[in-house]
């Protein structure tokens, strides 16, 4: 296996690279957002309300301008009042305006002289006129001096608000270029984490993706039975490990499909060799099998007053063996023919053949006072069926039901249909099957206890020989049994309604005989009263 990375070391730069970007990203805009927070509060906390002080201050000398003006024109208390509130409030102004153009020479030396500026108008222009009657005009050139001061005044003011405005519109422009700078940073981050990505996406395509991609290709092709496709050890460690193990495995793969293949042939060789031996062996032992039974029956012919009742028993067990053999040699023979032949499969009346199976077995059970009762519809019950297996089956079902009988019982049969399937239930009230030994129904040669303590003849090989042509037919067989109360067997097989069987010679015949007593029944009398319809034209066939 190759010497590939582990897919640790192939995320974890790209999740360092994208987390340093998150991170620098997230650094600039809270610092941005931080700068510019800071210029707008310094706009909105101190430079705006300093430029609004200032405002205020040239208000206030207007105001006291205005209230001079009417102090000497008409002399009311209100002017005066106007006047000494106007002058009360000048200082707070002027100190607030002043408080915020501390650090900044320009800004200082314009408040300082627009305070002189105020301070001359007072004490050479205002406070003069305040303290003289009022109603009186000033003098001429009095108000000229006022109004030249009050012009500098003005001019001091233009100048202080130019500052201020100037700085008010310098915070503003770098406050928006701190925000702008911050979005572009960002925006500019963005790009370049998303190179990044794309970078390191490439890079894990080429690393990681395609390599599994590949992997998931060799995978499918295995699916196809491709048994000579193998994985590509590339990619990160964990990859190589999976195509690495992926490889073992269809190379195990290999090597058990070349073992199967052998076991295989050795099977049908096993096969063709049981076949043969159950074949020779049965031949073999029916030929002395039925010389033996042939002089037994001349003995029994040749002696047959002669004998004692002790050779008479004798002789009759040699019989009952005898017949044992050739029972077992003939269950052997057909469970070889089960197991090996290939069904041939046609359409089958199922309740026709159980009633014939019913039939074949009557004469046994009658001589055991044993009544078979069969239930099964009239109409045809189709299913696809070997029917000469399928009716032996059947028949070793049915035998066994009588045999394990009491004399004078009762075998009940039964056929009902269950939507796609159909099933035969055939019923006994005999000795039953003890519950620790139903698991070992079916096996080879196996009997039940109670059945060899009763000595009730058999050779084991029934339930298999039926199972084993049950099964060629796809179905199923469940057996209920309880010792000393009977057993029920139900077989279910699938219907085929769209496959009818053939009809029977004996129906074919009836059908024959009914056509042919119809053709030559007598014509009906023609009543000569009632007119007849001719057609015009011979039909064609």
């Amino acid at each position: 296996m190759g010497g590939g990375r582990p897919v640790a070391r192939l995320v974890s730069p790209v999740i360092v690279r994208l987390g340093a970007m998150a991170a620098v990203m997230a650094l600039i805009a809270v610092l941005g957002v931080v700068l510019s927070t800071t210029a707008v509060d310094d706009l909105t906390r101190e430079l705006q309300p300093a430029a609004a002080a200032n405002q205020s201050v040239y208000q206030d000398l207007t105001d006291m301008s205005a209230a001079v003006e009417s102090w000497g024109g008409t002399g009311t208390r209100a002017a005066a009042d106007d006047y000494e509130q106007a002058l009360v409030r000048l200082p707070a102004d002027e100190q607030a305006a002043r408080r915020f153009a501390q650090g900044d020479s320009e800004l200082e030396l314009l408040m300082v002289r627009q305070e002189r500026a105020a301070e001359e108008w007072i004490s050479t222009y205002a406070a003069p006129r305040m303290k003289t009657d009022g109603g009186e005009p000033a003098p001429p050139q009095q108000v000229k001096t006022g109004s030249q001061l009050f012009d500098s005044i003005r001019s001091a003011h233009q100048a202080t608000t130019e500052a201020f405005d100037s700085r008010v519109r310098a915070s503003s422009t770098a406050a928006s270029y701190r925000l702008k700078g911050t979005i572009l940073a960002v925006v500019l981050l963005a790009a370049v984490a998303w190179w990044l990505l794309s970078r390191s996406r490439r890079k894990l395509m080429s690393e990681l993706s395609q390599p599994l991609l590949d992997l998931e290709k060799v995978v499918q092709q295995m699916a196809k039975h491709d048994h000579e496709v193998r994985a590509r050890l590339a990619g990160p460690k964990e990859v190589q490990a999976v195509a690495s193990a992926l490889n073992e495995f269809a190379d195990a793969q290999g090597r058990a499909r070349a073992v199967e293949g052998r076991i295989q042939s050795e099977l049908r060789s096993l096969d063709t060799a049981r076949d043969d031996f159950v074949s020779n062996v049965s031949h073999e032992l029916r030929t002395p099998l039925t010389t033996i039974a042939g002089y037994l029956e001349l003995v029994a012919e040749e002696f047959e007053d002669d004998l004692q009742p002790r050779h008479e028993r004798m002789l009759e067990a040699t019989r009952r063996n005898v017949t044992r053999l050739k029972t077992l040699i003939d269950d052997l023979l057909a469970l070889s023919r089960a197991e090996g032949r290939a069904s041939e499969m046609e359409p089958v009346d199922l309740a026709l053949l159980v009633r014939e199976v019913v039939t074949d077995i009557r004469i046994t059970a009658a001589r055991r006072n044993i009544h078979v009762g069969v239930d099964t519809p009239e109409d045809v019950v189709p299913v696809l069926a070997d029917r000469a297996m399928l009716h032996r089956a059947f028949l070793n079902l049915l035998t066994n039901a009588v045999k394990f009988s009491h004399d004078g019982g009762t075998v009940e049969v039964g056929l009902q249909r269950s939507g796609a399937t159909v099933e035969v239930t055939i019923a006994d009230h005999g000795i039953g099957i003890p519950a620790a030994e139903i698991d070992r129904l079916g096996t080879r040669f196996f009997r039940a206890s109670n059945a060899v303590f009763n000595e009730i003849a058999g050779t084991g090989l029934g339930l298999r020989i039926m199972q084993t042509i049950i099964d060629k037919h796809d179905g199923d067989v469940v057996i209920d049994s309880v010792e000393g109360q009977g057993t029920t067997v139900a077989v279910r097989l699938t219907l085929h309604p769209d496959r009818m069987p053939a009809p029977l010679p004996h129906e074919l015949l009836a059908a024959e005989e009914a056509a042919a007593a119809a053709a030559h029944a007598p014509e009906p009398e023609i009543d000569p009263s009632v007119p007849r319809i001719v057609p015009a034209f011979t039909r064609r066939v």
